[in-house]
């Protein structure tokens, strides 16, 4: 799984020299802050629909490759750690396998690394894992369980994912030396898929699985779909069209909210939209190719006559790909992004997203309390979703926009709060003090 880089960046093309942080030497860094419990569940939606991401989710790639077979451990599931272990990976770890337990039903259980494992949680570092795949954070792999084996057996059958009948054996590959967030992030997103899905789909608002980033950790949602997938009426090795007669039966029983829901399944994703948005993703930010890609993602969302979440992410790419070279349209398509969000209902997590590019916005123009008001309003829901690095920088822009204000008492509080989930979401006291020049930039400089 690759996961891209769409969230955070805020740089308006209006900054000059790079001021001094207004805050902490890194020796007064508070401590860190963590999440605890689980995060904000999903809302409820039709089991049709529910159905049908499940067919797509199990019987499909991320790159349009069909699967003949679903697959899946039978019995219980162990897993292991090998590497050096962050301090704050036990405790992700252990709240991870507690919510499978106990949300989606599976025998799951950590063993000593010296023990044989289904599932090996292999401890590396970024060069190596961009030495093995360029361009992923961090990634699964059937069939086996260190690096060594990887570089052996990269050209074996036993490693396609459109052999497996049965899973027995996986690795997942992710950095030790990134910020406790994105190792968090990666045991979510590769345990699960480990565990169950192999595919990302667009359309869905309330999963990570889903290449928009937007989720960082399992959903309701997601922990549904894995208890599905290991239903005793789901074994491994079933067809798509054996799957599709039971699936609606399993939904029903373990998700009886879902019968009363009306709705049906979205349209699916064509190919030319879903390049055209990794092409705007994957280009420099602000350059020329990542606004024309995520144009051309925006004239296929309005032609399709989509008013879901993939039309506002592809006004919220093109917002991005705007801010430095064209300010003004930047800002009205992460307003229409926003409206589109929030007028699903649903996806309040990805309007937070795009709140933080308008809240920069509005420090800029100096519309410091649209800065106050845009934070207090979506923090508790950036909260609620387990996000410390989205949260972190809402609090840096709201205590940038206090000292503005000359109330510097209530900055320096919100700004000591801010840093405290920073060390969680950016990790490095280096990484941190960037993003705070990168805040105290915004507007300072002569436009360019």
């Amino acid at each position: 799984m690759l996961r891209k880089a769409v969230l955070l960046c805020l740089a308006l093309g209006a900054c000059a020299a790079e001021p001094q942080a207004p805050t902490a030497q890194p020796s007064d860094l508070p401590a860190m802050k963590r999440f605890s419990g689980a995060p904000t569940r999903s809302s409820p939606r039709s089991n049709t629909e529910i159905a049908e991401d499940f067919l797509d989710l199990a019987f499909q790639m991320e790159s349009g490759l069909k699967l003949k077979n679903m697959s899946r451990f039978q019995g219980p599931v162990t897993l292991r750690v090998t590497g050096k272990k962050p301090p704050t990976l036990q405790t992700d770890l252990d709240n991870l396998i507690s919510r499978l337990r106990r949300e989606a039903r599976i025998d799951i259980r950590e063993v000593p690394a010296t023990q044989p494992a289904n599932i090996t949680v292999a401890v590396v570092s970024r060069s190596q894992i961009a030495r093995a795949i360029p361009g992923a954070a961090c990634f699964v792999m059937p069939n086996v369980s260190s690096l060594e084996e990887l570089r052996r057996n990269h050209r074996a059958a036993s490693m396609s994912w459109t052999a497996l009948q049965e899973r027995t054996s996986m690795a997942i590959f992710l950095p030790g030396d990134e910020s406790p967030q994105e190792i968090r992030d990666c045991l979510n997103e590769e345990i699960a898929q480990a565990l169950g899905p192999v595919n990302d789909l667009y359309r869905l608002h309330d999963s990570v699985f889903n290449d928009d980033n937007m989720h960082t950790v399992l959903t309701s949602f997601d922990m549904l779909i894995l208890r599905a997938f290991y239903d005793p009426a789901m074994p491994t090795g079933l067809t798509r069209n054996e799957a599709a007669a039971r699936i609606p039966g399993v939904l029903s029983r373990i998700n009886p909210t879902g019968r009363g829901y009306g709705g049906t399944p979205l349209a699916d994703t064509p190919r030319t939209w879903t390049n055209a948005i990794e092409g705007a993703l994957q280009a420099s930010p602000g350059s020329s190719r990542a606004q024309r890609s995520a144009e051309t993602a925006v004239r296929i969302a309005v032609n399709a006559g989509w008013n879901d979440g993939r039309l506002a992410f592809s006004q919220f790419v093109l917002g991005r790909a705007l801010i430095g070279r064209d300010n003004e349209n930047a800002a009205r398509f992460l307003l229409l992004s926003e409206k589109t969000y929030v007028g699903l209902g649903r996806t309040d997590l990805q309007a937070a997203h795009v709140s933080l590019h308008l809240s920069a916005f509005a420090l800029a123009t100096g519309q410091y309390d649209v800065v106050l008001d845009r934070v207090d309003h979506y923090s508790r829901v950036v909260s609620g979703h387990q996000n410390a690095a989205l949260l972190a920088k809402m609090l840096m822009l709201k205590a940038e926009a206090l000292d503005r204000l000359n109330r510097g008492d209530a900055a320096k509080k919100v700004r000591l709060d801010s840093l405290g989930w920073a060390r969680y979401g950016f990790g490095s006291e280096q990484k941190i003090r960037a993003e705070l020049r990168e805040i105290a930039a915004i507007g300072k400089g002569s436009t360019s």
